[in-house]
C-alpha cells in the first residue's frame, strides 16, 4: 500500500513541482543533427541494455510518487518513445492513476500512424509531434536517415482522426536550415485544430555544436508570420506554460513559441525529468542525474523514496536559461536525446 505523502513541494525559487517527463528509451530512430547527430550516435553507439531500463512496473511506482508529491501531467518521451515494446501496457497503468490530469507523449511521429488508435485505446490524452519542415529535401537532411516527411503528416492525420487532440507540432527553427519553411508550416496547420509550436534552437548537450548565430528568436519568428497571418499575443493557459502563446485573428487558432533562448522562462518552470535509466533531472540543460533506480531496487520503500525527491526538489536552483553565459554553456550537459527535452 502506497505510504501517505504530503503534497505540494517547492524549490529554492518557490517553484512547486507539477510536470514530470518520463524518458522510456534513450534510442531513436532519426539522428536529428541538433539532438542526435550521427557522428556521436553511429552504430557503435552503446546504448543502455534492457536490464538498466526501468521497467513498467517500476515507471508507475515512481509515477504515483511523483503524484502524490503534487505532479499533475505526465509526458513520455525519449528518445523515441514508440520504439519501446508494449508502450500501451505502461499507458494503460498510468493513465488511471488517482491525481493524473494529463498524460501525453512526444514523437517523432515515424510509427504514429501505426500506433495512434491503439495509444488512445490505452488511455493516452494527447500527442506532440516533431515536425522540422514541410520540404521533404531538408527534412530529410535534418532527420538523417532519409525518413519522408510524407510518413510522419499521416501520423498527424491518423493521431487526429484517433482523438490524440489537441495535437502539438514541434519544429525546432535553425537559421540557415530551416527557417525558410516557418510561414510554410503556420499556413499548413492553421485553421487544422492543432497547435504549431517553434521551438528556438538551443544548447542541448555538448553534441549538436550550437552557436548563437544559427537561433532564429521568438520575435523574428512571430514578425514572420504576422506579415502573412496576423497574429495577436493570448495570456498562458496555466502558470509555468513554456510557450509563449499567439491567436490568429482571423479565428484560425494557435501558435506557441519556446524561448528558451532569447525569453527564458526559469522563474515559472515546474517540470522534472526521469531518465530511462532512472535518473532524475531537475533542469533541462543539468550535468547529473539522481539515481532513484538505485533506491526502488534496493529496497526503500515509497516514503523514503518521496522524501528523497523532496529533499532533491527543496534544494533545486536551477535556473541555466537566464544564466546562460559563454563558461556555462562548456560545462557538461546531459544529453537532450536521454531525458526527452
Amino acid at each position: 500500500m502506497l505510504e501517505a505523502i504530503p503534497l505540494t513541494v517547492i524549490d529554492t525559487f518557490s517553484r512547486p513541482l507539477r510536470d514530470l517527463r518520463i524518458s522510456v528509451t534513450d534510442r531513436c530512430s532519426f539522428r536529428c543533427t541538433y539532438c542526435m547527430p550521427k557522428e556521436i550516435f553511429g552504430r557503435d553507439f552503446a546504448f543502455l541494455p534492457p536490464k538498466e531500463l526501468l521497467s513498467f512496473e517500476e515507471i508507475t511506482r515512481l509515477a504515483q510518487i511523483f503524484l502524490g508529491l503534487g505532479v499533475e501531467k505526465i509526458r513520455l518521451t525519449g528518445g523515441e518513445p514508440l520504439l519501446r515494446r508494449d508502450l500501451e501496457t505502461l499507458i494503460g497503468m498510468l493513465a488511471p492513476l488517482p491525481g493524473l490530469r494529463d498524460l501525453t507523449l512526444t514523437t517523432n511521429g515515424a510509427l504514429l500512424a501505426r500506433k495512434a488508435v491503439s495509444l488512445k485505446a490505452a488511455g493516452l490524452s494527447r500527442v506532440s509531434v516533431s515536425l522540422d519542415s514541410l520540404d521533404d529535401s531538408v527534412f530529410q537532411a535534418m532527420n538523417d536517415v532519409a525518413f519522408p516527411v510524407g510518413r510522419v503528416l499521416e501520423g498527424i492525420e491518423a493521431a487526429q482522426a484517433a482523438g490524440l487532440t489537441p495535437l502539438k507540432i514541434n519544429m525546432v527553427v535553425q537559421r540557415g536550415v530551416n527557417d525558410g519553411d516557418v510561414v510554410a508550416m503556420a499556413r499548413r496547420f492553421h485553421g487544422t485544430g492543432n497547435i504549431l509550436r517553434f521551438i528556438e534552437y538551443m544548447d542541448v548537450g555538448a553534441t549538436n555544436g550550437w552557436q548563437l548565430g544559427d537561433v532564429v528568436g521568438a520575435s523574428e519568428i512571430v514578425a514572420r508570420i504576422h506579415q502573412v497571418l496576423p497574429l495577436e499575443p493570448i495570456a498562458p493557459n496555466y502558470p509555468g506554460e513554456v510557450a509563449l502563446r499567439y491567436r490568429y485573428l482571423d479565428g484560425g487558432g494557435e501558435i506557441g513559441v519556446i524561448a528558451s533562448v532569447t525569453k527564458p522562462f526559469c522563474g515559472d518552470c515546474s517540470r522534472a525529468r526521469l531518465s530511462a535509466e532512472g535518473k532524475l533531472y531537475t533542469c533541462l540543460f543539468a550535468a547529473d542525474g539522481f539515481d532513484l533506480r538505485a533506491l526502488l531496487r534496493g529496497g526503500a520503500s515509497e516514503g523514503e523514496i518521496a522524501a528523497a525527491v523532496r529533499r532533491l526538489w527543496s534544494g533545486r536552483n536551477d535556473r541555466y536559461s537566464e544564466q546562460r553565459s559563454e563558461e556555462s554553456r562548456l560545462r557538461p550537459k546531459v544529453e537532450m536525446s536521454h531525458i526527452g527535452g
